[in-house]
């Protein structure tokens, strides 16, 4: 029902089915982190489908045949969502299906920026989300640090990806949070945690 809702108003724009990652690209790991650096310029050509594809999938893909992630959650709760924030319009990865779902109409890269208005020619800004409901029986502290810390591991898979495979990001947590929920139609219990803007090299 969430995702229904979630996805009202967007039938103008289609999901994006996405390839096959590409899991042989991209150097060592340990060069990748010697070459990790935060970026906040980025050239504003779009990303090609495969690198979109190949990026989403090193964020949050199922790696394994039981459903898990790349990224680790406490207790596999799977808190994690991640939205891809794009000229043409907000979208869910539905790593299950492997596709971009569209959520809203709209440039709205600008939310992400929010007071760092460089980043907004990223072509595109990964949202990442924690669902603290998934942690049943926690008090509410708790699930907002182990949110957050699941947050961090999959913006450190992004990094490293990039890195990895020749662009650029940055991890940050300034955005518009209360537009960003409206525009995302988040529940109270999903809160944004940290965005990646990602691109090409300018």
């Amino acid at each position: 029902m969430l995702l229904v809702t979630a996805f009202a108003g967007a039938q103008s724009l289609a999901p994006i089915k996405l390839n096959e990652p590409d899991k042989n690209r991209g150097t060592s790991v340990m060069k990748a982190l010697n070459e990790r650096q935060s970026t906040r310029e980025f050239s504003t050509e779009k990303l090609s489908l495969q690198d979109l594809s190949d990026l989403l999938w090193a964020a949050n893909g199922i790696n394994r045949p039981d459903g898990r992630r790349t990224a680790a959650t406490a207790r596999n709760n799977q808190d994690i969502d991640v939205y891809a924030i794009m000229e043409e319009g907000a979208y869910f990865y539905d790593a299950k299906n492997n596709e971009l779902k569209p959520v809203a109409e709209g440039d709205y890269r600008a939310l992400i920026a929010d007071r760092q208005v460089s980043v907004k020619d990223a072509p595109v800004s990964l949202l990442v989300v924690s669902d603290i409901s998934r942690f049943a029986g926690l008090d509410i502290e708790t699930q907002k640090q182990w949110g957050a810390l699941d947050a961090g591991i999959v913006s450190q898979n992004i990094m490293i990806f990039a890195a990895g495979c020749g662009f650029v990001t940055v991890p940050r947590v300034y955005m518009n949070k209360d537009e960003l929920k409206k525009v995302l139609k988040l529940s109270e219990t999903q809160i944004p945690m940290i965005n990646n803007p990602v691109g090409y090299k300018r």
